[in-house]
């Protein structure tokens, strides 16, 4: 059985759960609260030194971490990860663009205005976030025009990264009503056979109130 630890909400564990659901995976999920420190526990820092989810521990007991070299793991050997060179190298040019691009807008931009108090210091660098925001969407929106999926025929990896965040780019108040291709394709993704949500099983969710100190 696989171990994946990861933390409610977040777009990079939800990656690595969407494609084992949708390879039929079993796996437990162990969830930990970013916002209380608990990626920085020792057991935790035993299996991703870095302190950051996703991980996961593999039945071999080995650790693997990093949401997009997860992806690649266990794309390996399915449709996910296509067979020609030139194909998977488009595949990683997403993957790349979602984790420079795309992720360090939308993911960023969500995160402040979802889960942590309002600071001065961050609204003023929303209006930025929001350009970089509608430029990551406009160059995806340009590539689905052209096809169903981001690379050849069929859904791959780089649509599980991409997916993840754009999905719940209305957390982060960017409206995809203006990216009418993104949208079907988000729900060409939500028709696939075992797709679940990022939110479904979660047992609890995260606030800025788990920033506060506690008393006692």
């Amino acid at each position: 059985m696989l171990d994946v630890y990861d933390a409610p909400g977040s777009g990079n564990g939800y990656k690595v759960r969407l494609l084992l659901d949708l390879k039929g995976l079993p796996y437990r999920t162990h969830w930990l609260n970013i916002l209380k420190g608990e990626t920085r526990r020792p057991d935790f820092l035993a299996i991703n030194p870095n302190g950051k989810i996703p991980a996961v521990v593999l039945e071999s007991g080995e650790a693997l971490s990093e949401s997009d070299a997860l992806l690649f793991y266990f794309a390996q050997g399915t449709a996910f990860w296509p067979e020609t060179v030139i194909d998977q190298t488009r595949v990683l040019q997403w993957m790349f663009f979602e984790q420079y691009s795309h992720e360090p807008a939308i993911a960023v931009l969500r995160f402040w205005l979802h889960y942590l108090p309002a600071d001065p210091d961050r609204v003023a660098m929303i209006p930025a976030k929001r350009s970089q925001s509608f430029h990551a969407l406009g160059v995806m929106e340009a590539q689905l025009g052209k096809g169903e999926w981001l690379v050849g025929g069929a859904p791959s990896i780089a649509d599980i990264a991409l997916y993840a965040y754009t999905h719940v780019a209305h957390e982060a108040d960017i409206s995809l009503e203006a990216f009418p291709h993104i949208r079907a394709w988000i729900a060409r993704i939500e028709a696939l056979p075992g797709w679940r949500g990022m939110m479904d099983g979660v047992p609890f969710e995260m606030s800025a109130a788990d920033l506060l100190p506690t008393e006692g």
